[in-house]
């Protein structure tokens, strides 16, 4: 059994290492490598929550669920669409599904900020189907936020 340092930092494989760890540590290995990588051009990270002691209470706020998949910054721009990753990794090739509907919007360009999610027989999420690439093709979108739309930046505009 890993000890609390290696479960942190994933980098230590034992002989009888699972298939999890083997994947963590080439997730340390990438997210290592994507640091030093410049990000894509036009890039726009995605709107992360603030982290707070307690949920906020009243009438003004709306409370999301939380989807368990891959973030997904999703950019159509003309007939090239796009998908990356929180950090700037192009996904492009990983959801096909996403890709195609995206190609098929009306708009000239786009930026749209979701999860890519899939779901099992009983329609709940699945982070181990989309972790382990045993489902790609028919992995969806959850769009959370519309932050580009035909050249129009919308993060200032109200909700």
């Amino acid at each position: 059994m890993p000890d609390r340092h290696e479960r942190e930092h994933a980098v230590v494989l034992r002989p009888r290492a699972t298939l999890k760890w083997a994947i963590l540590v080439d997730a340390l290995r990438l997210a290592t490598y994507s640091a030093a990588m410049p990000l894509p051009r036009g890039f726009v990270p995605p709107c992360l929550p603030a982290k707070a002691p307690h949920p906020p209470s009243g009438d003004t706020w709306i409370h999301e669920i939380k989807h368990d998949g891959f973030r997904v910054i999703a950019r159509k721009d003309c007939e090239r669409v796009r998908l990356y990753s929180r950090p700037g990794n192009d996904l492009t090739y990983r959801f096909p599904l996403i890709v195609e509907a995206l190609a098929r919007l009306r708009s000239r360009s786009c930026i749209i900020d979701g999860e890519a999610v899939c779901c099992d027989e009983d329609g709940m999420p699945s982070f181990d189907r989309i972790r382990y690439r045993r489902h790609d093709a028919s992995v969806f979108l959850y769009a959370f936020d519309l932050i580009e739309l035909s050249g129009d930046d919308l993060r200032r505009e109200p909700a």
